[in-house]
């Protein structure tokens, strides 16, 4: 400590000297390491600000905090679905995650169109999106463009490219299962595009295994249970179906095991509202929108398998 003492009182002297050499007095010297010091500060301050900009935060602290900020702009976020029934939660998450980016935008005031790449097979199994549906989960259809390439090729050069151009806020590539020709190489390769425009790529994988590649974070998204539609006076709209909510695993990222969480996709303020439970449990006379039949429970034992009979067999045709 006395060293460090002594070399910092020769460190003072020999600057108190250079300053009178320079005809500069010794507290204008305190004043230029003042200013500094106070510019690396804002140096740092400019980059902690940039690096705010460059995430999407979804709004509900515990999610955020596990994501570390929220999701990174720079970079390809994968929603993965296991199930094909559960194509569409994957997507309607994507849109709702571009919808709160495309208001973040806006704010900002950049109005940067939307790019929606869809894989020829996860087209034909899940179709395409819907402009009036676009616009009623909070997406502005005017500044949403969509592409159907014939091959999986074709589609990974359009991602590619379109990410490199920072024409787009974001672009969303729709793929099914996990094909050959889409392997950890080729998703490298959009990594560094993605970092190098800083834009991001949202992977929306149907009905997909879990597999190696440079994403940043991977979601495995399911459909839960939607509740009543809300009435202005609070109460709740009988035999309606409320906004959607989604069943969320981080997967991927940098926490020791898999986290899950229930959000709620408000389309009107494009925000996501955290869900503790759905309730399952309707009021007495509560009937859902789509009930189905009503049918007595059987009371003979009729319901039950019959016993197998005796197996007749066939002479062969050949």
């Amino acid at each position: 400590m006395a060293q460090h003492a002594l070399a910092r009182e020769r460190l003072f002297a020999l600057r108190e000297t250079i300053a009178r050499l320079e005809g500069k007095p010794a507290p204008a010297l305190a004043a230029a390491e003042r200013e500094a010091l106070a510019s690396g500060k804002a140096t740092r301050q400019a980059t902690a600000q940039n690096d705010c900009r460059l995430r999407l935060p979804f709004g509900v602290a515990p999610l955020d905090e596990a994501m570390e900020g929220g999701l990174p702009l720079d970079a390809i976020i994968e929603f993965r679905s296991a199930l094909s029934r559960d194509a569409g939660a994957a997507s309607g998450l994507a849109m709702a995650v571009a919808a709160r980016l495309q208001k973040q935008e806006a704010d900002a005031g950049r109005l940067l169109p939307l790019l929606w790449i869809g894989d020829a097979v996860g087209t034909l199994e899940a179709g395409r999106p819907y402009a009036p549906g676009l616009r009623d989960f909070g997406l502005s259809p005017e500044r949403f463009l969509h592409a159907a390439p014939r091959k999986l090729d074709e589609a990974l050069w359009l991602a590619e490219a379109a990410v490199e151009s920072a024409a787009f806020s974001a672009v969303i590539f729709e793929v099914r299962g996990n094909p050959s020709h889409f392997g950890l190489t080729e998703s490298r390769r959009l990594s560094l595009r993605a970092h190098a425009s800083r834009r991001p790529l949202f992977l929306v994988r149907q009905a997909g295994e879990e597999e190696a590649s440079s994403a940043a974070f991977r979601l495995h998204v399911e459909p839960a249970p939607s509740g009543l539609r809300p009435l202005p006076d609070g109460s709740k709209l009988s035999g309606s179906i409320g906004n959607p909510i989604f069943r969320l695993t981080l997967e991927k990222s940098r926490n020791p095991a898999p986290l899950s969480f229930l959000l709620e996709w408000n389309p009107h303020e494009r925000e996501f509202l955290p869900v503790i439970e759905p309730n399952l449990v309707r009021p007495p006379g509560e009937q859902s929108a789509h009930s189905g039949a009503q049918l007595p429970a059987s009371t003979d034992g009729s319901h039950r398998p019959q016993a197998m009979g005796a197996l007749l067999a066939f002479e062969r045709a050949s």
